[in-house]
């Protein structure tokens, strides 16, 4: 695992050829994440990606790949490639255009590579708990990046040889163990480890040669194959491929294991496939230009939408949207009620990770520091405002109350998902129970609290529907408080392997 020639200024050159950046400005992530630091909004899971392409500049085949997975994780990114003898780990803080610039990528050189984008689930938002992670194996290296979240981390972690890792991540966990494992290759010792790991997880790891790729029996977290010219590509979303020129084959199944070199695609089932997609991938986290199990994202929240406006009907002048998370759901709504639908709330598209602390005036802004009302479009009009999910209720009140304030003379506000009632263990961390607003009241609690005129949600039918799957093979759980793999919730949570350390 020899280091390439560093970038003019490099920053700290850490063990087994990871470099640390030292010029890299970092956000607090407050104007993008936590516009209201009372209300922050369901974390979206991590994006991962991988390429073996030898002829093709890897390393900004998987830069483009990350920029179009930048929404699944904001914290930090990394990417590692191979030239086929060592392999190289950048990563840093910030967003993928922060961490990356064209004199770092000129240095990772190579035939194959594995990026990711994170935003933290297991384990502290910092540096040493950035990916891909990197480990030493008996013939060389690994480096591994992972989106999802397992449940059985506190006792894989107890397997891990002591002093091996300083992360405090369910994916250095499973690095550590994968290497750890010097009688097999690496793509025996994950078949034998992969059925022991519980929880949602897709991974992309690599060797100095070899691209791997594996999903969880419950193909929780998505993960697409795609085809370049030259090569492969494996991604968390097919809008990733679509940037890079993939041609789309097909999903990586559920509980399969693909690896991937000069001898072309190989399949290796691991586990019998028990499919529980997630449900709030189509509500909110996927890109709407994804599509997942066969049916476009954009598509089934457009439909959500004319189901709601199905269950929810209203009289009013006009449907607008909560710009962008739930225009396509007003589309819809407009679509099926026969409303007009308008443009009534303008949103700052630069407002995002930001480098400067908001003071206190500032902060008391609240949402129009990210949207701001189109006074002329709204006043005097009887407003439906669509939404994808209400977390605490803090965001939906000041929205109704600055379109009050526009002159809006009714304000009803529609959710393109059920109540979310209850936490994700599998990958996206939602508020806990107690914080949750649908997690203590009931539908007109919640609109009295809003202040809104009246208030619907979309029925779990309605929205599983809109999805073309059957029930049963999606995760539903933050909805119904049923989950598809049992949570000992005495043995989870962010900072279950710090709070052992």
């Amino acid at each position: 695992m020899t280091p390439a020639a560093p970038p003019a200024d490099p920053g700290t050159r850490l063990a087994g050829g990871q470099l640390r950046l030292k010029h890299v400005l970092k956000g607090d992530g407050r104007l993008g994440h936590d516009l209201d630091p009372r209300d922050r909004a369901p974390q979206d899971a991590c994006g991962v990606f991988g390429v073996w392409a030898p002829g093709e500049d890897v390393s900004k085949l998987t830069y483009y790949g990350l920029y179009a997975l930048q929404h699944r994780g904001q914290e930090s990114a990394g990417i590692a490639v191979s030239d086929g003898s060592r392999i190289l780990v950048y990563k840093d803080m910030g967003l993928v255009a922060q961490v990356f610039d064209e004199s770092v990528l000129g240095t990772l050189r190579g035939h194959l590579a594995v990026g990711h984008c994170r935003y933290s689930t297991t384990g502290s938002s910092v540096w040493e708990n950035a990916q891909p992670t990197l480990s030493s194996t008996e013939d060389g290296g690994l480096a591994l990046a992972h989106n999802g979240n397992l449940i059985n981390t506190a006792a894989l972690a107890e397997r891990v040889p002591a002093g091996s890792t300083r992360a405090t991540t369910d994916t250095e966990v499973l690095a550590a163990l994968l290497a750890a494992d010097r009688s097999k290759p690496i793509e025996d010792a994950a078949a034998d480890l992969l059925p022991q790991v519980k929880g949602a997880y897709s991974l992309v790891f690599m060797d100095e040669k070899t691209l791997y790729a594996a999903r969880d029996p419950q193909g929780i977290r998505p993960m697409v194959l795609g085809r370049l010219e030259r090569g492969w590509a494996v991604a968390s979303e097919t809008a990733a491929l679509d940037i890079v020129g993939a041609v789309f084959v097909r999903e990586v199944e559920p509980g399969e294991l693909l690896t991937i070199d000069e001898r072309g695609v190989r399949s290796r089932r691991f586990a019998l496939a028990e499919p529980k997609g997630c449900l709030f991938e189509y509500v909110y986290l996927a890109r709407p230009d994804t599509t997942i199990a066969g049916r476009g994202v954009q598509a089934t929240r457009v439909q959500v939408g004319r189901r709601l406006a199905q269950e929810h009907p209203v009289e009013a002048d006009l449907v607008i949207p909560t710009p962008e998370s739930g225009t396509p759901a007003a589309i819809g709504y407009a679509e099926e009620s026969g409303i007009p639908y308008g443009q009534g709330l303008v949103k700052n598209s630069y407002v995002g990770r930001t480098f400067i602390q908001p003071s206190q005036t500032i902060r008391q802004l609240g949402i129009r520091l990210k949207l701001n009302p189109l006074r002329e479009i709204i006043a005097g009009k009887r407003l439906v405002v669509v939404d994808d999910t209400i977390v605490r209720g803090n965001t939906q009140r000041a929205i109704v109350k600055m379109l009050r304030e526009a002159g809006a003379v009714e304000v009803h506000v529609r959710i393109s998902a059920p109540p979310v009632a209850w936490p994700c263990f599998y990958g996206i961390d939602f508020a806990t129970k107690a914080e949750l607003i649908a997690g203590s009241l009931d539908v007109e609690q919640i609109r009295d609290s809003i202040g809104a005129d009246s208030l619907g949600y979309v029925s779990l039918a309605g929205l599983t529907e809109a999805t073309t799957l059957p029930a049963e093979r999606l995760c539903r759980a933050c909805f119904t408080g049923e989950y598809p793999i049992p949570v000992d919730e005495l043995r989870v949570g962010k900072f279950v392997l710090e709070a052992k350390a």
